[in-house]
């Protein structure tokens, strides 16, 4: 008895302690609270306003001109046959990647994790350039798809693989964590039954990662819509063929035509909207589902 007594009095002492720790003075909650507001409205909500100010400025009419144009048509169009290719390719890869690493022992798998994280320490220039280097004029293979009238530098299959080389990491680290929490389990529960691989990815590894699933492919899709860097070195900025809405948008300000660049940016910021929506949306089906689980 007196030694719960005294553990007791420790619990206690350590709640308080951590309490005292995490207990602030009002003005001290008040200016880290107008601290962060202020930083979220000058950083954050100023310049979204800004754009679909700037975007309505001149009116409706001038905004819808500025979206039904040809060449912001062609730059809508390139963006969504872009996203449409590389988003499920990383889908694949980043399912196949992950259930490689989280439910299987193999060598080299720490170096196929670092890999996978290649993109994030790379600029998208320079991943761009990489592309220019291998399939360029001048790259390795430029005289052979010269030779057979291939082109993937400054046409759309460079753009494609251009996002897909800064997207892949989504899906993949989304899953991974994931997938590793949840163990290998169920996995082996369903094989001893008799399941083979198919169905034991789709009837008991699907279902637990749906929501990190649908997670990572929103981000995958926002980062491929939205990317500048790389896309802008191996599209070769020709105007209605290979300029995706990022670039259209850089091309329009520096002619001065500003009405038309924040237009096609508030498409942009529309599609960050959304993206947030969808998050926010997805976090809380994910922590619903923990809870009924728990």
């Amino acid at each position: 008895m007196a030694v719960a007594g005294v553990l007791h009095g420790r619990v206690d002492a350590r709640r308080f302690e951590t309490n005292a720790a995490t207990r602030e003075s009002p003005w001290v909650r008040r200016t880290i609270l107008g601290a962060a507001l202020a930083f979220f409205a000058l950083f954050l909500l100023l310049p979204l306003v800004a754009v679909f100010f700037e975007a309505l400025r001149k009116g409706w009419g001038t905004y819808l001109t500025a979206l039904s144009d040809a060449d912001a048509l062609a730059a809508i169009k390139l963006t969504l046959i872009t996203a449409l290719v590389a988003v499920p390719l990383n889908l694949v890869f980043g399912v196949a990647a992950a259930w490689a690493i989280a439910k299987f022992q193999f060598r080299g798998k720490h170096f196929l994790t670092t890999l996978i994280d290649l993109p994030f320490s790379v600029s998208p220039v320079i991943a761009g350039l990489i592309f220019v280097l291998l399939f360029g004029a001048q790259g390795w293979f430029g005289e052979w798809l010269s030779a057979h009238d291939i082109k993937i530098v400054f046409a759309v299959p460079g753009i494609v693989l251009a996002t897909v080389f800064v997207t892949f990491p989504f899906v993949a680290r989304e899953l991974i964590p994931l997938m590793e929490a949840q163990g290998r389990e169920e996995e082996e529960a369903a094989t001893v039954l008799g399941a083979n691989g198919f169905q034991t990815f789709w009837r008991v590894t699907l279902p637990n990662i749906k929501w990190g699933l649908l997670y990572g492919v929103i981000l995958c899709n926002a980062r491929a819509m939205g990317e500048f860097g790389a896309v802008s070195v191996v599209s070769g900025h020709i105007r209605g063929l290979t300029n995706t809405m990022p670039l259209h948008v850089e091309i329009l300000y520096n002619e001065y035509n500003f009405a038309a660049a924040f237009a096609v940016a508030s498409l942009l910021a529309l599609l960050a909207l959304v993206t947030l929506g969808l998050k926010t949306f997805i976090e809380w089906k994910a922590s619903q589902a923990v809870k009924e689980t728990d």
